[in-house]
């Protein structure tokens, strides 16, 4: 089989307990729409036993192929790695835990065939614990306003791409990767169909809310110059603001108001103003040590391991 209808994508990740039902629930469901599938699992070199369960599912059956990684990239690159092996007319990307879950791909794979090139899910009753839910907003939160993209905490990754958008999505080579961002940089004919979600079989997530915000700060640098623009618009300000405090000074002091020159003021003044420097100059190093990691060239992920690819 060299050309399978629908691939399904899976980054995976201290999910040893979880890889044989995974595979055995997402047969059980695509088998509804065709035999001819693929189901890519991308072990993004978790810790556990992960890797030799995909070894045991993958020589079960042909269709079940796997990728292990060198070392841990990331769940995005993970991503990137399965989508790079994906055949499929139909690409599914949805996480190993089992949240998203596998009944729903007939759901998605229909809207699809109305005419739709990505179907996202758009989770309507979240199962998480609320420090997960919690930190997702914040980091939502925090994207939007300094991307000034819009974005949807219920929509992740899961979803169904048609190939000419995993192809396009192939093709972009940034270093701090958001599957959804990039996706929605895309653009085609997308839609969102509201999907059930289920509690996470076992473990907890590996996305602590440290990590959300890295990653907020990464795919913000890579996809946008708003912060740029918010330090040129608060120094315009913080000058304006000097330049007043500056005036009144002058004549306050030529009607006789201040007697004394203001210690406090002036040392107030250059603290802040050294503050802003300061930071302006640490925004402007984040962008600038992002492009040194980009021209560098280096590989979104090395896979260490496969097999039926």
């Amino acid at each position: 089989m060299n050309h399978p209808h629908i691939s399904i994508i899976s980054p995976v990740y201290r999910a040893e307990n979880i890889v044989e039902e995974l595979v055995t629930k997402i047969k059980q469901h695509i088998e509804q729409i065709t035999d001819n599938f693929e189901i890519i699992l991308v072990n993004d070199c978790s810790p556990d036993n992960s890797w030799i369960k995909i070894l045991q599912e993958a020589r079960k059956d042909k269709r079940v192929k796997g990728i292990n990684l060198s070392r841990n990239f990331g769940q995005h690159q993970a991503i990137t790695a399965g989508l790079k092996y994906s055949k499929g007319d139909w690409s599914v990307v949805m996480d190993c835990d089992l949240q998203d879950r596998p009944d729903e791909i007939v759901n998605l794979y229909n809207k699809a065939n109305e005419g739709w090139e990505i179907v996202l899910a758009k989770r309507v009753d979240r199962q998480d614990k609320l420090s997960k839910r919690l930190s997702s907003k914040i980091f939502y939160l925090i994207y939007g306003l300094l991307s000034g993209i819009r974005t949807d905490c219920s929509i992740a990754n899961f979803g169904i791409y048609h190939s000419k958008v995993i192809n396009e999505y192939n093709k972009m080579t940034e270093l701090a990767r958001s599957f959804p961002s990039l996706i929605q940089h895309l653009g085609f004919k997308s839609c969102t169909i509201d999907v059930k979600h289920s509690e996470r079989s076992e473990g907890a997530s590996s996305y602590t809310l440290f990590k959300l915000l890295n990653l907020a700060g990464d795919v913000i640098i890579s996809n946008s110059n708003k912060p740029l623009k918010i330090s040129i618009k608060l120094g315009f300000t913080i000058s304006t603001l000097s330049f007043l405090f500056a005036l009144y000074n002058i004549t306050a002091y030529l009607l006789g108001f201040i007697t004394v020159p203001g210690f406090t003021s002036t040392i107030f003044s250059i603290w802040f103003v050294g503050g802003l420097i300061l930071t302006f100059m640490g925004i402007l190093g984040l962008y600038i040590g992002k492009i040194f990691n980009q021209v560098k060239g280096r590989q979104l992920f090395i896979v260490s391991n496969e097999i039926n690819t």
